[in-house]
């Protein structure tokens, strides 16, 4: 299998509006296509040898055909559908692109949604991310993935059901199905970032160490990657319910309007998950400020006891002839008994002030 490549962004530089560059992670060997062509009566499911084999799809009037791409290297595949279907160049373009934001793009005879499908990694400690690109045709979906792999498995054994009803509705319902699946998603994701958050927060309180600090950056980094993956994709669907298009019929729109009440939940409760992640860091930095104090405390202290113990025997370090307990019998003995007598009366002092 080859190695995960990546095509920077800085490679379109100076290059004509159109032109096709992937841009992102080669995340599989070969692209793979398959469709789903169905009725409300029956379902045809194939996988593409070559790309030409899903081609007649588009000729059919009376079925809805859901054409998915998974790889997105192979701008040659990507151009020969875009091409076929009609699909505009910035469209393809976009496609290629996997680093743009979520948005709605409406054209003449043929729309695109691209959003960012989200997961928790299969380590079970990080979140992964992946673009997808749906265009809708009048009786066609074409879906464009990063990988092999994905959350839609759901609808697939739904429309292989004779009496499922998105085999009943257009093609746009099916968009609605794969658009709420993936939103949908995001649930599993906040509740991720729940527990994250708790673990963090319960363990900050116990232990405030160097690593904890770390974690703290990580789930940070991950919370801004995810609100700028799922914030945009509120002005989408909104383009969607909105602006007016034969594609989108109106029967649809109360479903969207579900879709988009689900991504405001999100939006909130990511802006709540920063606010708690913004806490935690600040109980940290506390955490790490009270312990300081406490060791200056102890350090404070013990440098008061030893002030006067210093002073004593810098008295008595002195060598002038007239010092009469120099040469007394019990001189060495009476000068520890002071120095001991002291250390007692300041412990037992800074007791009572409650220092110690």
């Amino acid at each position: 299998m080859s190695s995960l490549q990546q095509h920077p962004i800085s490679k379109k530089a100076g290059l004509p509006p159109g032109a096709l560059i992937h841009i992102g992670k080669i995340r599989t060997e070969q692209p793979k296509i398959s469709f789903i062509s169905y009725t409300s009566e029956e379902t045809k499911e194939k996988n593409c040898e070559i790309v030409e084999d899903c081609f007649h799809l588009k000729d059919y009037s009376n079925r809805v055909s859901w054409i998915n791409t998974d790889g997105l290297h192979d701008t040659n595949v990507i151009s020969k559908i875009g091409n076929h279907f009609g699909l505009h160049p910035l469209l393809v373009e976009d496609i290629l692109n996997t680093n743009h934001r979520p948005k709605t793009e409406i054209f003449d005879n043929h729309l695109m949604v691209s959003l960012k499908m989200l997961g928790v990694g299969k380590n079970g400690k990080s979140i992964v991310s992946e673009q997808i690109s749906l265009v809708l045709g009048k009786n066609w979906l074409l879906s464009f993935q990063e990988q092999e792999g994905d959350i839609f498995d759901p609808i697939r054994l739904r429309l292989r059901k004779g009496t499922a009803i998105v085999k009943a509705k257009k093609a746009d319902y099916l968009l609605y199905r794969i658009i709420d699946t993936v939103v949908d998603n995001y649930f599993f994701v906040i509740e991720y970032l729940n527990e994250e958050l708790d673990r963090l927060e319960q363990t900050v309180l116990e232990n405030s160490s160097q690593e904890l600090l770390l974690e703290l950056q990580k789930l940070k980094r991950q919370l801004r990657g995810i609100r700028k993956s799922v914030a945009p994709l509120r002005e989408a669907v909104s383009i969607l319910q909105k602006d007016s298009t034969e594609l989108m019929l109106p029967e649809n729109q109360i479903y969207l309007r579900d879709v988009y009440e689900h991504i405001i939940q999100i939006n909130e409760t990511l802006e709540a998950q920063r606010d708690i992640a913004a806490g935690i860091m600040d109980l940290y930095l506390t955490g790490v400020s009270n312990k300081m104090n406490q060791t200056m405390q102890v350090l404070t202290i013990i440098a008061t006891i030893f002030i006067p113990l210093t002073f004593i025997a810098g008295i008595y370090g002195m060598n002038f002839d007239n010092m009469p307990e120099l040469h007394w019998k019990y001189g060495y003995l009476g000068v520890w008994a002071v120095m001991i007598i002291i250390i007692i009366m300041m412990v037992v002092y800074f007791k009572r002030k409650k220092w110690l």
